[in-house]
């Protein structure tokens, strides 16, 4: 007689994240900035890692391919493509904390781009190698599943969340890039301010909780609260209100966006 053991499905560490991403996105989704599933299998050989920016070495290509997409002037360039990197970046971690408190810890290593010479400017994707912090009772923390930490509470993986994304990565590379461009350390840490934000509002209809609360609590954690507020719109619904500027009004084309401090 043979008997049939059911074997409960595997846990994908990323599920969550990506079905909150095609379900706010819809018919847009897979989006041409990130990987469909977000991990890079295997590291393409035109792919570089954000310590290969931090390093500066493959910075000024990044710097370079902005500047030629939006004819651009160099400090212009740089706060737009710390723009387009840092939202892109950040929304993986920004939704799987929102939506399910998994929180892939974007260490500069384990974070892949490609830079293109037209629009969206890059692609992001994430290395195999990339761990997930999780709660205690999240069923990755009780699978022996490797990559997983384990945090001992909510402050305590947004601690890792902190850590890991602006620490040890976007800190860093703002510094470099400051190098490399004269550019203010507001204005680029209002741009991360302001798509943290925006990456909850986007997501927010299939997010738990309130838009505003999650924003308030990620904003607080990166210490970048100041740098945004939010603002209902005629409809009620929440919009952000930044108060530096992604200088995008400079470009030969100039573009002033709808939350724009220029504006007010």
């Amino acid at each position: 007689m043979t008997t049939l053991v059911h074997r409960p499905a595997p846990v994908e560490p990323f599920a969550p994240i990506t079905a909150t991403l095609r379900a706010a996105f819809g018919s847009a989704y897979p989006l041409p900035s990130l990987l469909p599933g977000l991990l890079a299998h295997r590291r393409p050989h035109d792919w570089i890692s954000g310590t290969d920016l931090i390093t500066g070495d493959a910075l000024p290509a990044l710097l370079d391919a902005a500047r030629r997409l939006w004819q651009a002037q160099p400090h212009a360039a740089a706060a737009l493509a710390w723009k387009h990197y840092t939202y892109w970046v950040a929304l993986p971690a920004v939704v799987g904390w929102a939506g399910a408190r998994r929180v892939p810890l974007l260490r500069p290593a384990d974070t892949l781009i490609r830079v293109d010479g037209s629009a969206p400017l890059l692609r992001v994707g994430l290395s195999p190698s990339i761990e997930m912090a999780v709660l205690p009772s999240d069923p990755l923390a009780a699978g022996g599943h490797p990559g997983v930490r384990v945090a001992a509470d909510e402050a305590d993986l947004l601690a890792m969340l902190r850590d890991s994304l602006l620490d040890e990565h976007l800190t860093p590379l703002l510094d470099r890039l400051r190098d490399q461009a004269r550019v203010g350390a507001r204005t680029l840490l209002g741009s991360l301010a302001s798509g943290v934000a925006q990456g909850v509002l986007r997501t927010a209809d299939v997010l738990p909780g309130r838009a505003a609360d999650t924003i308030e609590t990620l904003l607080a954690a990166l210490g970048v609260a100041d740098l945004v507020e939010l603002v209902p719109d005629a409809d009620g619904r929440l919009t952000v209100q930044r108060r530096t500027c992604c200088l995008a009004f400079t470009l030969p084309a100039p573009k002033v966006c709808s939350g724009c401090c220029i504006k007010q």
